[in-house]
C-alpha cells in the first residue's frame, strides 16, 4: 500500500494502525479524523457474592439455601445517593487496582422481573434491554431490541460487522433454551446469535474463504432479487424494497471487509488451534480476538459473555478446584460454597481486568487508547445468584475517555433503573434518544 493510500485507509477507519505501534508521524497524520467511540458488555452470569464484591458487606449474611426471587437484599439497600472516592477495591474487585483511576464502580440499580419465568433466562436475555414487564407482546417476557443494536445504529455504520457476538460457553450439551445463553437480541423474538468458537470468530473476522462463500450468496440473492422485482406490485414492491435493502447491506459489509484485508493481513493473530484450553485461557483467547475486533476496526459495538446463566455442567476454573466444580449449583449452596464462589467471582474479575490492561495498551493515533474510546462495561442480571434478587446490581463502568468521570464510588437511590445506565451510555455513543426501556433520566455522575 502507498503511503497516501494507507493514510487514507487509516483515516476512514478512525483508528491506529491496526496492531502496530503508535508512532508520533501518524499521531501527526491523524489530526485530522477522529477516533471512534466504542461500546463493549462483559456479561457475568448467576450474579456475585455480595460480601466480596459491595463495599461494606464483609460481614453481610449468607444467603441459607435456594430462596427463590427475591425483590430486595437480605442486607439493607442503601437508599441514598452518594458518590464517594473509588480508594479501597473490595477483594473481588481487587484484579481491577492498577486501573481504578479508569473505572466507575455503580451500585443500588435495579431491574424488574415478569412472573411466570425463568430467573436466570429473563435476566440474560433481558439484561441489555430492561423492558418493564407486560409491555412487549408475543413473548413470555419483556424481550425487547438491546442496548447493543441500538448503539450500533449509530457506531457501527461504518464497520463492516455492526455488532459482534462472544460467548464463553465451551461446553456441547445444550441443556438450556437460547435464553440463557446470549444477551444480545435484534428485537422480540430475533437472537442474535453469540459465536462460542474461537476458530469460528477467527475465520469471521479474518477468513478471506468466509468472505468469498458470503460474496456468493449474496450475488445469487441479489440476481433473483433484480428480476423479480420488475413483477411485483407497489406494495408487494415497498416491502421487497426493505428486503433487498437489508441483503444490500450484507453485500456492502462484504465489501469493506475485503477492503481491508490488505492491512487486517498485518494483525499478529494466527487462527487458534483446536484443542481443549483452560478456562482462563480460553475467556482470555476470546477476548484477545474482541479486542482485536475493536482495535482494527472490524466492529465498533461487542457483548461478551463470560459463561451461560444455570449451566450446571461444571468447570475446573484453572486449577481453582480439586475436581470440576458447577457455578450454579455452588450459588444455591453459599453457607458451604462461599470461599469457592469467592474465588470464582475473583476468576471471572481477572479476565475482566486481563481485557482491561490490553485495551489500555494499545495506543491510538492520537495518544489515547483504546480503553479511553471504549465504554466497557462489567455486570450481571442478578444481584446474588441464591436470592435470584433483581435489585442492587453488580456494575462496573470502564473507559470512556475524556467523556466520563473515573475513579469513583457511585451509590443510586434504590429502586434507581438500571435502564438509566444504559440511557446515559447510549447518549455518549451518539444515539438521539428521550428514554431507554424503563428509565427515569441519565446518571449525570458518571459525566465529566
Amino acid at each position: 500500500m502507498t503511503n497516501i493510500g494507507r493514510r487514507t485507509f487509516l483515516r476512514g477507519m478512525g483508528t491506529s494502525a491496526l496492531a502496530l505501534p503508535w508512532m508520533e508521524s501518524l499521531a501527526v497524520d491523524g489530526q485530522n479524523f477522529q477516533i471512534p467511540q466504542r461500546a463493549a458488555f462483559y456479561y457475568v452470569p448467576i450474579g456475585v457474592v455480595r460480601r466480596g464484591f459491595f463495599p461494606g458487606e464483609a460481614d453481610a449474611t449468607i444467603p441459607k439455601g435456594n430462596l427463590g426471587s427475591l425483590r430486595r437484599s437480605l442486607d439493607k439497600q442503601d437508599p441514598n445517593f452518594n458518590v464517594r472516592s473509588l480508594d479501597q477495591l473490595t477483594p473481588t474487585m481487587t484484579p481491577l487496582s492498577g486501573l481504578k483511576n479508569k473505572i466507575n464502580l455503580i451500585t443500588g440499580m435495579d431491574r424488574t422481573f415478569q412472573q411466570g419465568t425463568d430467573v436466570h433466562a429473563q435476566c440474560a436475555s433481558c439484561y441489555l434491554s430492561s423492558a418493564p414487564p407486560y409491555t412487549i407482546k408475543g413473548t413470555a417476557w419483556p424481550l425487547d431490541r438491546t442496548l447493543d443494536h441500538l448503539v450500533a445504529d449509530v457506531a457501527g455504520k461504518e464497520t463492516p460487522f455492526s455488532t459482534l457476538e462472544f460467548s464463553c460457553n465451551s461446553h456441547k450439551d445444550n441443556k438450556e433454551s437460547i435464553y440463557f445463553d446470549n444477551i444480545s437480541w435484534y428485537g422480540t423474538g430475533h437472537l442474535a446469535p453469540s459465536v462460542r468458537d474461537p476458530r469460528k470468530m477467527y475465520r469471521r473476522l479474518f477468513s478471506t474463504k468466509e468472505i468469498e462463500r458470503y460474496r456468493d450468496v449474496t450475488d445469487l440473492v441479489l440476481e433473483d432479487a433484480r428480476s423479480m422485482k420488475k413483477d411485483l406490485g407497489y406494495a408487494d414492491g415497498q416491502k421487497f424494497s426493505e428486503y433487498f435493502d437489508s441483503i444490500r447491506s450484507i453485500e456492502t459489509q462484504m465489501d469493506r471487509l475485503e477492503s481491508m484485508k490488505g492491512e487486517l493481513a498485518k494483525v499478529s493473530f494466527d487462527e487458534p488451534a483446536e484443542a481443549y484450553l483452560p478456562r482462563g485461557e480460553y475467556i482470555r483467547l476470546m477476548g484477545d480476538l474482541m479486542v482485536v475486533a475493536l482495535q482494527s476496526g472490524l466492529t465498533n459495538v461487542a457483548t461478551f459473555m463470560v459463561g451461560p446463566e444455570r449451566w450446571d455442567t461444571p468447570y475446573l476454573f484453572d486449577g481453582l478446584f480439586d475436581k470440576p466444580m458447577s457455578h450454579h449449583g455452588m450459588s444455591h449452596n453459599q453457607t458451604k460454597m462461599i470461599e469457592q464462589l469467592l474465588k470464582v467471582d475473583r476468576f471471572h474479575m481477572e479476565q475482566y481486568a486481563y481485557l482491561l490492561e490490553k485495551m489500555e495498551g494499545v495506543m491510538e493515533a492520537d495518544g489515547s487508547t483504546l480503553l479511553d474510546n471504549t465504554l466497557f462495561t462489567y455486570g450481571s442480571g442478578l444481584g446474588d445468584g441464591s436470592t435470584h434478587q433483581y435489585n442492587d446490581l453488580p456494575i462496573i463502568m470502564a473507559g470512556g475517555g475524556n467523556q466520563v468521570k473515573t475513579g469513583q464510588h457511585i451509590n443510586m437511590p434504590e429502586g434507581t433503573p438500571l435502564a438509566n445506565l444504559w440511557l446515559t451510555q447510549a447518549r455518549m455513543m451518539g444515539v438521539k434518544t428521550r428514554r431507554f426501556a424503563d428509565s427515569s433520566g441519565e446518571i449525570e455522575a458518571v459525566k465529566a
